[in-house]
Formats: C-alpha cells, sequence, structure tokens
C-alpha cells in the first residue's frame, strides 16, 4: 500500500496553522475532552485561582451549560471548567449538586446550580460589563422575560414537537401548532423595545433563548421539515439571529449544525425527513477558521489516527491483518487535508481514480483516504474540538478533498 508523501510535516502544518489563528487550547491527555478552550478572560486574572470554576458536560453541547459559559465570555470572566460525564457522573458531584445536573458553578466558593440562578449570580458579583437593564421598569421586564425562557412552555412545545416520535400527522400537525404560538409570543417579545434584541440592549435574556433557538433552527429542518430562519412569520427572530451572530462569545460558544444534528441523532435516535441547512461559506473561506481547523487537526493528530484505525472501519483493508499500511494511508490524507485548510485553491488536490488510465492511485490508499475523511467529517464536534466556524471549515474541507479522490 504505498503512500506519497505531502509537501509540509507535521511540525510544519502545526507552524503555519497557528501564525494564521489566534485561537489556542489546553491540553487534557488522558481525558475527555482532551483539549479546552482558553477563555477569553484569562488575562484578567489577579490571582492563581480564577473566581469561577464551571461544572459542565464534556461534549460541550448542553444548551443549558453553553448560557453560563456565553455569559463568563461576554464578560470577560476568568473562570476554570470541570468536564463532567454525564453518562457516568462521578459521586462526588451527585454528592455536591443537589439536583446532580449540569451546569453548577463555584462563584468565589459559593455553589450555585441550575443555569438561569447561576447567571443572575455572575451578573449581580460580576455588574460590569452589565447584561441586564439600568433602568429599574426594563430591568424589571428582563428578570420577567429570564423567568419565562423557563415557564412559558416555549421549550416543551419545541422539544415535544421535535423528539416525540409519531405516525399521527394530526397529532405532529398541533405540536407544530403549539410551537408556533410559542414563536409568535418571542417575536411579539423582540418587538417591546427598539433594537434588535429582547430588551433595549443585549442582555441575559438573549442569552437563556440564543443555545435552544440556535439548535431548533439547526434541527428542525432536518427532523420535522420546518424552518424558522427564513420563515416570513418570523422577520424579527431572524434579524435577532443575525444580531447574535455579530457577537465574539457567541462564536466562542456555540455548535455548528452539523453537531447539532449529529448529536440529536445520537442521542435520541431520531430519522432525517429533510435536508441540513448548507454548510457557512463564509465560515468555509475564512482563513482564520481554516487555520484553527488545520491547527487543531495537527496538534491532535495523534488521537485522530487512533480514533480512526480503531473505529472507523478501516482496519478490514489492512492486508493480512498488518495495519501498518492502513495508518500511513489514514496519516496522509488528514495531512492532505490540513494542508487543503491552509493553502486551499494554492494546493493541486488528486486527480481522482476516474480520471484517466495514467492515475496511479492506489485503490486500497484511496479507499482508506475516503473512510478516513468521511469519518473525520463527523466525527469533529464543535465546541467540544474546534470552535464552530473552525468545524464548519474542516467539514467544507473534508468534502472537498473527497470528492478529489474518485
Amino acid at each position: 500500500m504505498p503512500v506519497q508523501e505531502t509537501i509540509s510535516t507535521w511540525d510544519r502544518l502545526l507552524e503555519i496553522s497557528r501564525k494564521n489563528t489566534p485561537a489556542r487550547r489546553v491540553r487534557r491527555p488522558g481525558q475527555s475532552p482532551s483539549t479546552s478552550p482558553i477563555p477569553s478572560g484569562l488575562h484578567k486574572l489577579n490571582s492563581d485561582t480564577p473566581p469561577v470554576l464551571l461544572y459542565r458536560d464534556t461534549n460541550s453541547w448542553c444548551p443549558f451549560c453553553e448560557r453560563v459559559w456565553f455569559a463568563l465570555e461576554e464578560k470577560e470572566i476568568p473562570f476554570e471548567t470541570e468536564f463532567i460525564d454525564l453518562s457516568n457522573k462521578p459521586k462526588w458531584y451527585t454528592d455536591l449538586v443537589p439536583t446532580t445536573l449540569v451546569p453548577a458553578a463555584k462563584i468565589e466558593g459559593k455553589l450555585v446550580y441550575e443555569s438561569k440562578d447561576i447567571l443572575l449570580a455572575l451578573e449581580e458579583r460580576f455588574s460590569s460589563p452589565p447584561l441586564l437593564p439600568e433602568d429599574p421598569e426594563e430591568n424589571a421586564v428582563a428578570r420577567q422575560l429570564i423567568e419565562n425562557a423557563e415557564t412559558s412552555g416555549f421549550l416543551g412545545a419545541a422539544y415535544k414537537f421535535l423528539r416525540h416520535q409519531t405516525s399521527d400527522a394530526a397529532e405532529l400537525a398541533n405540536f407544530q401548532t403549539d410551537l408556533e404560538a410559542k414563536l409568535d409570543e418571542l417575536e411579539e417579545s423582540l418587538g417591546r423595545y427598539p433594537g434588535l434584541y429582547f430588551v433595549s440592549t443585549f442582555s441575559l435574556v438573549d442569552i437563556m433563548y440564543s443555545p435552544h433557538l440556535d439548535r431548533l433552527a439547526a434541527n428542525l429542518p432536518v427532523y420535522r421539515g420546518y424552518h424558522i430562519k427564513g420563515n416570513e412569520r418570523f422577520p424579527r427572530l431572524n434579524a435577532w439571529f443575525e444580531a447574535i451572530k455579530q457577537r465574539p462569545a457567541y462564536h466562542r460558544v456555540k455548535s455548528d449544525s452539523t453537531t447539532n444534528n449529529l448529536l440529536l441523532r445520537r442521542r435520541f435516535g431520531l430519522q432525517p425527513v429533510g435536508n441540513p441547512l448548507p454548510l457557512d461559506i463564509t465560515d468555509s473561506e475564512t482563513l482564520h477558521y481554516r487555520a484553527e481547523a488545520a491547527e487543531r487537526l495537527s496538534d491532535n493528530r495523534e488521537v485522530a489516527i487512533a480514533d480512526i484505525v480503531k473505529n472507523s472501519g478501516v482496519q478490514a483493508l489492512a492486508a493480512d491483518g498488518d495495519i501498518t499500511g492502513v495508518k500511513e494511508a489514514v496519516e496522509w490524507h488528514l495531512k492532505l487535508l490540513a494542508e487543503y485548510l491552509l493553502h486551499g485553491k494554492d494546493l493541486p488536490l488528486l486527480g481522482g481514480r476516474t480520471g484517466g488510465k495514467e492515475n496511479t492511485t492506489d485503490p486500497t490508499v484511496a479507499a482508506v483516504g475516503a473512510i478516513t475523511l468521511a469519518y473525520v467529517r463527523n466525527r469533529i464536534c464543535a465546541p467540544r474540538d474546534m470552535s464552530a466556524g473552525a468545524a464548519t471549515a474542516f467539514r467544507a474541507a473534508a468534502d472537498k478533498v473527497l470528492a478529489s479522490l474518485y
């Protein structure tokens, strides 16, 4: 199984990628996840111990945890993260937190749990920049909207329509009607004050809704054939989505649509009925996102190669059970992917095995490459492994390189 060399070594790929992205992560050898992002507020740390310790899920997908992370990033509060395996919660955690759920946080040593209560506690302790209005009347409205996010029935209606398994079309139509009524309420709330947010400025209200609306906007087209984004019934909600996208903290904490859809299917066993939203072309062509994806792949290559060899099925292509050639082919195609992320149009890709009689690509190498790229494309999880923008660039590049193999 002969494998040709790429232009760059892994060290060179890592060097180039780090020159083109500010994104950095902390390695966590032998732990899950294997890396974690560095908080944007770490430069404000005045002592050895950050004032906030956040307990959250290992997949970095929990929408309630995302609320707290979003606020921490908006306020640039230094914090540490303790990741909790939700499938095997440690006893010390279930003893510590009465609900046994995530998120929880210690704020200067004081335990707070439930995302809403953590957000309000952070606002009380770290008031700058403010995420609640100063005007007393508007502040009261914001606090009521925060409460409504938990008690209005919006989440129940949304996830019943999305997840409830039924073959009864009339029942499903009723679920859709219930959700639309709740979305109409949000649409009305967004019109109460000038501007694009729920109150006159970006606030904790937006943070309460953002993770759930993001997931619904990604999931509903795929699993229910229903669209919030682009739906003329909800012009204010669509303007709100665009406003949220302008906030740097949002891009640090959000999941990408592919992650949201894959995790929902794996967790709840839902079957797609529609097509996912297309990848964001802007993100896929943005250099710092492409470089971040290449940096993550280059820095984490050993874990990636081991995972692919063990779990993707490429071992079936090993000659006489010797996986040496398979591992070399996996690594070569991952290098090619990193090269393409960094150099894009300047990197000539393979002509493909259907490109003519002169093609010399070993068919087994091409098959290993196809499996590798298809597997790793959907294996990455944002923001666990990289930011959502980098994940989008990674998937788009994997699609491009995969298409060049045959």
